[in-house]
C-alpha cells in the first residue's frame, strides 16, 4: 500500500514538509559517500528555510499541551488501554520538556556558523558549490566519512527536539481519523464534508494500481482525480474504477 497525505491548513503543510526534510537529512547523513553528505547538508539548509517561516516551538508546545489535556481524563477508562495511554502521555511529557529546554531561535547554531552560511549562499546558485567556488567545502567533502558524519550529527542534533515534536504531533493527527473504504468511478471521487472538519486527508491505495491521486479540497467538499503517468511521463486521466482508503484526520 502507498499513502498520500494532503494538508488542509498551512500549519500541517509546514509540519509535513519538515517531516520529509528531516527524514531525508537523517537518511543521507548516515550514508558514507560525499554526495550523500552533500544531499544531507542541502536538506539541513532547507529545514532552516522552512522552519524560519513559523514559530514552530510555540505551535508544537501548544498542541502537545492540548493533547495532554484531552488524554489525561481518559485514565482508568475501561475502554482505553491504560498501557498505551501512559506511553503516549510519557511521550507528550518528554517531548514537551525537550522543546522547553531549547533556547534561542531554531537553527541559530547554523546561522552563527559563517562557513556553513557561506556554503548555503553559494548552493542557492545552480552549480555554485563547485570546487573552484568553494575549495573549503570540496576539502570537507574529501575528508574521512566519519568526520563528515560527526559534523552532520552535530549540526542536526540541536534540531532533534523539533523533529521529535512534529513527528509526535503528526502521528497523533494521522491516528485521529476514522478510515473508510471508498470507490472511485472512472478515476473520479467526490465527497461532501457536511460540516465535518479535517486538518488533513490521508489516502491509501494499492501501490500496484497504475495511478496516483490529485486532490483538491475545501471546507465543503473533497475532490479526487486519479491520474497515471503516460509513456512520456506526462500525467493523464486514469479512467478505471478503483477502491481506496480515505481518512479524514482532525484533532
Amino acid at each position: 500500500m502507498i499513502s498520500y497525505d494532503y494538508p488542509l491548513n498551512e500549519r500541517v503543510r509546514t509540519l509535513l514538509r519538515l517531516e520529509d526534510l528531516f527524514a531525508r537529512a537523517e537518511f543521507f547523513a548516515t550514508q558514507s559517500h560525499a554526495m550523500d553528505h552533500h544531499a544531507a547538508l542541502l536538506s539541513l539548509f532547507e529545514i532552516l528555510e522552512v522552519a524560519s517561516r513559523a514559530d514552530l516551538k510555540t505551535d508544537l508546545l501548544q498542541e502537545l499541551e492540548r493533547q495532554r489535556q484531552m488524554l489525561e481524563p481518559l485514565r482508568h477508562n475501561p475502554a482505553i488501554s491504560e498501557e498505551a495511554l501512559e506511553e503516549i502521555l510519557r511521550a507528550l511529557g518528554s517531548t514537551a520538556t525537550s522543546l522547553h529546554e531549547l533556547s534561542g531561535k531554531m537553527g541559530q547554531h547554523i546561522r552563527d556558523n559563517e562557513w556553513l552560511m557561506s556554503i548555503k549562499q553559494r548552493i542557492n546558485i545552480p552549480g555554485g558549490a563547485c570546487e573552484f567556488d568553494l575549495p573549503s567545502y570540496h576539502y570537507w567533502l574529501n575528508m574521512d566519512e566519519e568526520v563528515r558524519r560527526k559534523d552532520l550529527h552535530e549540526w542536526l542534533a540541536p534540531l532533534q527536539p523539533i523533529n521529535n515534536g512534529l513527528r509526535l504531533v503528526l502521528k497523533l493527527l494521522r491516528d485521529s481519523g476514522k478510515t473508510t473504504r471508498q470507490k472511485a468511478h472512472q478515476g473520479a471521487f467526490q465527497q461532501m464534508l457536511a460540516g465535518r472538519v479535517a486538518q488533513m486527508i490521508r489516502i491509501t491505495l494499492d501501490k500496484d494500481l497504475p495511478c496516483f491521486p490529485e486532490i483538491s479540497a475545501n471546507k465543503y467538499a473533497i475532490n479526487i482525480r486519479f491520474t497515471s503517468l503516460g509513456g512520456t511521463q506526462k500525467p493523464r486521466s486514469c479512467d478505471i474504477n478503483l477502491e481506496f482508503d480515505l481518512t479524514l484526520c482532525n484533532f
